[in-house]
């Protein structure tokens, strides 16, 4: 197989359940500024952090998001991020795409030290070529930036890669980059969304990843 085809993984929605996690953070961090949590409004799973917790200010009339976040991030680094569960399935699915010889990346909005001890703690980081995520600063928050940021890192072609994820997000920073994306159903987004956001494919099950993956690199 030549050249290398390489496969870009949201982590959110696409690898694991994080809902928990993330609720019970956001919730630590309204408290923190002195909000009740109980009458945030429903949670989404997907957009960066910032958007998130400005999204769940709003409700409030707060614009003390620069807090927020690092209230948020003292809660999840302690112990919202051991709220992940992997998708059935996800484990079988990575460990096909890796004996294929694709080379796996992960590519999140999430603090990549928070993606790599969440991969880490569920025994999937060896299966991982590189782990990619946001950092301080705010330089790699969205997904066009971070992929054409690892693209450019590890010498890897576009035409030959597919980024996959399950909200518009993944799709369109994987288009603004001029790779394919692949939305799967299993996750926080749905089938309208990832349809309007031009998905090139969709996948309905983690036990058909790797072969759609496959048929989509190698034909």
């Amino acid at each position: 197989m030549s050249p290398a085809r390489s496969v870009f993984l949201d982590l959110d929605g696409t690898l694991v359940d994080s809902q928990p996690g993330i609720a019970a953070s956001c919730s630590a961090a309204l408290r923190v500024l002195g909000h009740d949590p109980g009458k945030a409004p429903d949670i989404a799973i997907g957009p960066p952090l910032e958007d998130i917790l400005r999204t769940l200010l709003q409700a409030y009339g707060d614009d003390r998001i620069d807090e927020a976040v690092v209230a948020y991030r003292q809660h999840y680094g302690e112990s919202g991020l051991l709220g992940s569960e992997p998708y059935p399935g996800i484990s079988g699915a990575l460990q096909e795409l890796r004996q294929a010889g694709l080379r796996i990346y992960l590519a999140t909005s999430k603090r990549e030290v928070f993606a790599r001890r969440i991969l880490e703690n569920l025994n999937l980081a060896a299966y991982f070529d590189g782990i990619h995520g946001s950092v301080p600063g705010g330089k790699l928050d969205h997904k066009p930036e971070l992929l054409a940021h690892i693209l450019s890192e590890c010498g890897i072609a576009a035409s030959h890669s597919i980024m996959i994820g399950d909200r518009h997000h993944d799709i369109a920073g994987a288009h603004a980059v001029k790779m394919r994306g692949l939305g799967v159903l299993w996750g926080y987004g749905n089938r309208d969304e990832l349809e309007a956001a031009g998905a090139d494919q969709l996948v309905e099950r983690p036990a058909d990843l790797a072969r759609t993956v496959l048929s989509m690199l190698i034909g």
